[in-house]
């Protein structure tokens, strides 16, 4: 593996880092462009590494130019509950209005789709709508929030391996039989506290709003009496959790109709604000398949 992040990137796009931690907007840029040609994509994907979450404004491309772009990265993935634009399988239309108000899956820090085996390589997200006021996003680096966890507690969570479920979140809501059903088709994953980056090789803390409990954790070097394991794994998973809410390791990126976010889900979480309504706030994301955690 090679440390992508830290190799100098030459590109004709201008580059302005947002925070120290991750982040940076582009510009001098044409997305719909960069969707049909080679050593423009091969530049974006350099710096998507880089960064972790690039930024942009004024992209008023089409939704067949958002879908080719993503699928530069690799192929979509269709969402269970959310579904896909009828004419572009893999756009996923996240529209909120006093006809669909906000429900509360956005906003807490999470990593899509940890459910599934092979979570998502990342995604590419469109603002149709903007509300004139409120409606950011938050994105954090969980490289940077592993890499200053206290040693003691990375050397706890070594090894450890964690149960990510989609039936305790979007099926919460849903009747017995409906949730049954979807955790039929999507049974809960699992995988490692910490993640190894396949890209850039750095180590990644890899819980998040998906993530029910610790699975191994209940091993005589960790659990002497019933308090050690209940409420202990579970006090341990919410701090690892909780490191997400740390703004030294954030960005937050205000929406304005044709801004659009790229971001490697692989080693970020991310928050929507969900402060805006009764505004209007239309989304269109296409979500890009990824590999097995290891």
């Amino acid at each position: 593996m090679t440390n992508a992040i830290r190799q100098p990137v030459e590109t004709p796009f201008r580059v302005q880092p947002l925070t120290c931690s991750l982040g940076a907007e582009v510009f001098d840029v044409d997305l719909g462009e960069v969707s049909r040609d080679d050593t423009q994509f091969e530049r974006l994907r350099s710096l998507l590494l880089e960064h972790k979450v690039l930024f942009f404004r004024d992209q008023d491309i089409t939704r067949a130019e958002h879908v080719a772009l993503a699928e530069r990265f690799g192929p979509l993935e269709d969402h269970p509950v959310l579904g896909s634009d009828p004419e572009n399988p893999g756009l996923v239309r996240i529209y909120k209005d006093m006809d669909s108000p906000p429900e509360h899956f956005e906003n807490s820090f999470h990593c899509d789709a940890t459910w599934r085996v092979n979570p998502p390589f990342g995604s590419v997200l469109r603002c149709v709508q903007a509300p004139p006021v409120g409606g950011d996003t938050i994105w954090v680096n969980m490289a940077e929030a592993y890499r200053r966890l206290p040693e003691a507690v990375k050397s706890q969570i070594a090894g450890l391996r964690a149960r990510h479920s989609i039936e305790a979140s979007f099926g919460a809501r849903m009747s017995i039989e409906q949730r049954h059903q979807l955790h039929d088709r999507f049974p809960d994953a699992e995988h490692p506290v910490v993640r190894t980056h396949p890209e850039t090789g750095e180590q990644i803390l890899f819980v998040n709003s998906f993530t029910t409990h610790l699975v191994n954790y209940h091993t005589s070097e960790n659990v002497r009496f019933g308090s050690d394991y209940a409420p202990g794994a579970g006090n341990l998973l919410q701090y690892l959790a909780s490191q997400a809410s740390i703004p030294e390791y954030q960005v937050r990126w205000r929406w304005t109709e044709n801004s659009i976010a790229i971001w490697d889900n692989r080693c970020t979480q991310h928050y929507a604000v969900q402060d805006y309504w009764p505004a209007v706030r239309k989304m269109e994301r296409a979500g890009i398949v990824g590999d097995r955690p290891f």
